[in-house]
């Protein structure tokens, strides 16, 4: 059959009911057996996922079946918060290559290791290769996981998020083919006939100007262009208009240039973090991230305004060519977002919605996103990690 996706939502709560209505609504858009299934879930139909997997690939008639949960789910326009909600994704990925796989975190003497791999893996991943991944993240490190695909398989972009409907280990559900686990991560990667664009919106914009880090140690900034940070950021705040030292006082963040090879440093240039903390007697400044010496870095604010259009400007470059062309797309969206950081409720989605005409969607508030940035898979916060699938 010809590439083709579905989605459907359902915020039925009984379990095993809101499966049979998705998958039914669902396969009656695809019209064709799915080569490859996403599930979402709310909390309360974790207690059921052992019912659930088993029930999912029977109907769907495959096993490239991940999925997880999450404490607010998404469909086609609607982002359920808080509530009961399950949200199915299924693709046909003719002439596609799409191998799932359980992955786990070992310690190990050395500290640590990622095991699951599939002996036949190829060395080399083929070009255009893309790695879906949903993670618990009190079993599971994103970002060694992360770090590796960025070393061993360079231009690989890793989409995805951790799972959120937990408060502590164990608590929450991820599925892998006919079987449920709550601990390591699930993988899928995707390499073929078929297109994944990416995009990460991250919400923010640089104020004042950029430094250059002169003195650091590990995720600590003593120095910005010879001088105190603190200090720095008090020169920078007296700069700014009275609603953005406003914002600046709510939320503080710094962005590190992911690639210093470039004449301007604008928005959408910087990996943003938050700041932890600030020693104003020895003007340091604590950032979620590790640094170094000779790093450019700016101080970034985040409102919904700026998050709103950011997005929008990004998806507007994913705008089909024809509207025959097939499309689908997952979104990985930051629990903090949503009506957490917007006005209205189902931001993220619409935006996704109205870019791409109301393509089949799915996706989950996470603790954790992930997608590349420059060139590089990182781990973010507050962030719309989207992935656009099409025709290659």
């Amino acid at each position: 059959m010809p590439l083709a996706f579905a989605s459907a939502l359902s915020t039925n709560p009984n379990s095993l009911a809101a499966l049979d209505e998705v998958v039914a609504l669902a396969l009656e858009q695809l019209q064709g057996t799915p080569t490859l299934a996403l599930l979402f879930v709310s909390a309360n139909h974790i207690a059921a996922a052992e019912k659930i997997a088993p029930r999912l690939c029977e109907q769907l008639g495959t096993e490239n079946v991940i999925g997880c949960s999450g404490e607010s789910i998404v469909g086609v326009g609607t982002e359920i918060e808080m509530a009961s909600a399950m949200s199915l994704w299924i693709a046909a990925l003719p002439d596609t290559t799409v191998l799932p796989m359980r992955l786990e975190f070992v310690r190990t003497a050395e500290g640590g290791s990622i095991v699951g791999w599939p002996d036949d893996l190829p060395e080399t991943w083929p070009e255009g290769s893309a790695l879906l991944t949903l993670g618990d993240p009190y079993t599971f490190p994103p970002e060694l996981l992360l770090e590796r695909i960025n070393e061993d398989q360079p231009g690989v972009s890793v989409i995805g998020g951790m799972a959120s409907a937990a408060t502590q280990p164990g608590e929450n559900c991820l599925f892998f083919g006919s079987k449920s686990f709550q601990d390591g991560a699930v993988t899928v990667l995707i390499h073929g006939a078929v297109t994944i664009r990416t995009i990460v919106s991250q919400g923010c914009r640089p104020i004042g100007e950029h430094f250059v880090i002169t003195k650091s140690e590990r995720n600590v900034i003593q120095e910005l262009g010879g001088a105190p940070a603190y200090q720095r950021l008090i020169e920078v705040y007296a700069t700014l208009a009275t609603h953005e030292q406003a914002m600046l006082r709510r939320g503080l963040h710094v962005g590190r240039v992911v690639s210093e090879y470039q004449d301007r440093f604008e928005q959408g240039h910087f990996l943003v973090r938050n700041v932890m903390g600030v020693d104003q007697e020895s003007g340091a400044i604590v950032i979620g991230d590790y640094v170094r010496p000779g790093q450019t870095v700016q101080f970034h604010v985040r409102d919904a305004d700026t998050a709103d259009g950011e997005l929008k400007q990004m998806l507007a470059t994913l705008k089909p060519t024809s509207d025959d062309e097939p499309h689908g797309a997952l979104l990985f969206t930051c629990n903090g977002r949503g009506t957490r950081l917007f006005p209205e409720p189902n931001h993220d989605a619409e935006a996704i919605g109205d870019a791409l005409s109301n393509s089949p969607l799915a996706g989950f508030f996470a603790a954790g996103e992930m997608g590349p940035v420059g060139g590089k898979n990182f781990l973010h916060g507050f962030t719309a990690s989207i992935a656009v699938f099409g025709r290659r």
